[in-house]
């Protein structure tokens, strides 16, 4: 299979969903970067895997230090000679709690960590993406189209990413610059994967498993596979959508 021309980087590749993008990128890309907050072993590991697929290199980031986000794009689209698919999957785990009793450093917390980074990954990247006609793909999420009571502290910043992917796509594509949201469901992996280790009862997961078209929840490479479709050649006609990944579950 051709490559992709240029290169890409997933910002936030260690976690489940960034790990499983990862991997699958490497088959379509022969310059691959990816962060991480502070799981420096497992992007160590993942680079030493994907070494015989790709030229891969991890770079240490905290989402809210701008300066340190500016210089990693710098340095992978230097790399690559051209970065031209950016994958936003930096999340943190959101507690379940109802609007009424969350607190402000609660609210400030998801929205600079979820929306925030969001917000300046685009102001740095879109420089480099009108040079290069590339694309961004933001992994968010099926709550602002599913709500689930006790679900706002993640799904408010995650709706905002969504309404910045779309004006982006609006504005910029006279530049070729495209931008989309894959949406996960409930995931077996990453942050869903814990949840359902600390929050409700093995009835309710099973309820919701049945009440899934497909009847199942979702694994990494679900998503993966739909990231690596937006980011390819073969997406070039699509911007400013959500495609929604959640085996059914919103219908």
């Amino acid at each position: 299979m051709e490559r992709e021309r240029g290169g890409a980087i997933v910002i936030g590749g260690s976690g489940g969903l960034g790990r499983a993008t990862v991997r699958r990128l490497a088959r379509d890309w022969a310059h691959l970067d990816l962060t991480v907050r502070k799981n420096a072993c497992a992007a160590a590991d993942l680079t030493k895997e994907l070494s015989d697929q790709s030229s891969v290199v991890s770079h240490q980031l905290d989402i809210g230090d701008e300066n340190r986000l500016a210089e990693v794009l710098r340095v992978a689209h230097s790399r690559s000679g051209a970065l031209r698919a950016i994958v936003f999957s930096s999340g943190m785990h959101i507690p379940q709690v109802y609007v009424s009793k969350l607190l402000a450093e609660q609210w400030r917390e998801a929205v600079q960590t979820e929306l925030m980074g969001f917000i300046a990954l685009v102001r740095y990247a879109l420089p480099i993406l009108r040079e290069t006609g590339g694309c961004i793909v933001n992994v968010g999420s099926v709550a602002p189209h599913w709500f689930v009571i006790g679900d706002a502290l993640s799904s408010v910043p995650k709706a905002g990413a969504e309404a910045l992917c779309r004006a982006v796509a609006k504005e910029e594509g006279r530049y070729g610059v495209r931008v989309n949201t894959v949406a996960p469901g409930i995931m077996r992996v990453g942050i869903g994967g814990q949840l359902m280790e600390t929050i409700y009862s093995s009835e309710i997961w099973e309820n919701s498993r049945r009440s899934t078209p497909l009847q199942r929840f979702g694994d990494g490479e679900d998503i993966a596979g739909a990231v690596a479709f937006l980011c390819s050649s073969e997406a070039e006609f699509i911007t400013g959508q959500t495609l929604i990944a959640d085996g059914g579950l919103s219908l």
